[in-house]
């Protein structure tokens, strides 16, 4: 062992944080990296068995700080796996070996964070299918063309941001009151050429007994204007098995109309929800058989949060979704009948918020200036309904 190397591992973890450019990762997944970089695990003890607490959080810092794993302890049961994921040896399985260069699976496991844009993005289409142009403020920007529908007259378009693969420097674990907590910046620059001007990403994760916190601040560091979004696209798991009385409650009045549900293309119309889409009943209204990849805006705010219930009463398990940042205008709803999930997507944006379908309506894209900078926030809340 070189004699730095051997320094470095007789230092007391204390010791490490402090250390710039150091990762300190729980034990128990020290050995394991996904994207080339060690898994971190937050952890905490469980201090009142008579109410839900979160116990431990898993992430990948070489994958975006995608979030792999959330478990709550909920009297009687013990942890309850919040997230619809695989194991960590499977996650490791499907994003290191079986994924694709621009790392599309995932934002099909965990909860997945989407900069610069979340949702889909249409745009001319390279002769060579790889890539999609689009247009903001006479600017082009060219992005992969990553996703398409089934059928055989789907578009091809960009889906989900840029950062699915992206590496996190300087990450830190450190105890804080009643738990634990995650930070980690990620130097996205241009996000690989496709993007105008120049981010850095500061991701904080905390656990605490109450809550989990997801939050991404985003800064122009670069010499351009720039357009931004923030989201994430966590699936929730439904604990009981029975997706049908799971009940789900989203404070949006009005819906975005669609082309299908294969391309799932904005039209540009936006309608009053009703019918099987107008889920406001505090209570929330049972998912039953009905198929959703919709997205929801003009949200009410109670209390400072825009926030969504997804409430499994055959498992007495319930979680709330609360959007904190006032530049998220839209929910995004992804449900199939034959999953045992649902995602939910607290975002800023409009699906394809550059498209001329909208005209010149606000479609939620945050501009930063040279030196300023946006902050995405979301809290999660388990309880038994």
């Amino acid at each position: 062992m070189k004699p730095l190397l051997r320094t470095l591992a007789a230092l007391p973890a204390s010791v490490l944080l402090a250390l710039p450019g150091t990762l300190v990762a729980a034990p128990s997944h020290a050995q394991t990296t996904i994207g080339g970089q060690p898994v971190v695990t937050l952890n905490r003890t469980v201090t009142n068995k008579s109410r839900p607490e979160f116990t431990s959080i898993t992430l990948a810092p070489g994958r975006g700080m995608e979030l792999i794993q959330i478990t709550a302890n909920f009297p009687g049961k013990g942890n309850v796996n919040v997230l619809a994921s695989p194991d960590l040896a499977a996650a490791k399985e499907l994003l290191d070996v079986k994924d694709d260069d621009f790392g599309d699976l995932g934002y099909r496991l965990g909860a997945a964070f989407l900069v610069p844009y979340p949702n889909r993005i249409i745009g001319t289409l390279s002769p060579d299918g790889k890539t999609v142009t689009t247009h903001w403020q006479g600017h082009a920007i060219t992005l992969p063309a990553n996703n398409v529908g089934k059928n055989p007259d789907a578009t091809r378009h960009a889906m989900h941001g840029l950062i699915l693969k992206a590496k996190t420097d300087g990450v830190r674990v450190k105890d804080i009151p009643g738990g634990q907590e995650v930070t980690g910046t990620i130097h996205a620059g241009d996000f690989g050429g496709h993007w105008l001007s120049k981010t850095d990403l500061d991701v904080t994760i905390r656990l605490t007994a109450e809550a989990v916190d997801a939050s991404i601040v985003a800064h122009n560091v670069g010499s351009l204007a720039e357009p931004i979004a923030i989201g994430w696209h966590p699936y929730f798991n439904l604990p009981s098995g029975n997706r049908t009385q799971v009940r789900i409650h989203i404070p949006g009045s009005q819906l975005a109309v669609v082309d299908n549900y294969d391309n799932v293309f904005p039209t540009g119309k936006l309608i009053p929800v009703s019918g099987q889409y107008d889920l406001r009943n505090p209570n929330g209204v049972p998912l039953a058989q009905n198929f959703y990849d919709d997205n929801w805006s003009q949200l009410t705010w109670t209390n400072g949060a825009a926030t969504v219930k997804v409430i499994d009463p055959a498992a007495r398990y319930a979680v709330n979704i609360e959007g904190l940042s006032p530049e998220i205008k839209t929910i995004q709803m992804y449900a199939p009948p034959a999953m045992q999930f649902v995602a939910i997507e607290h975002q800023y944006n409009f699906a394809d918020p550059f498209g001329k379908e909208w005209g010149n309506m606000d479609t939620g894209m945050v501009t930063l200036q040279p030196g300023q900078s946006t902050k995405w926030h979301v809290r999660l809340h388990v309880y038994v309904p």
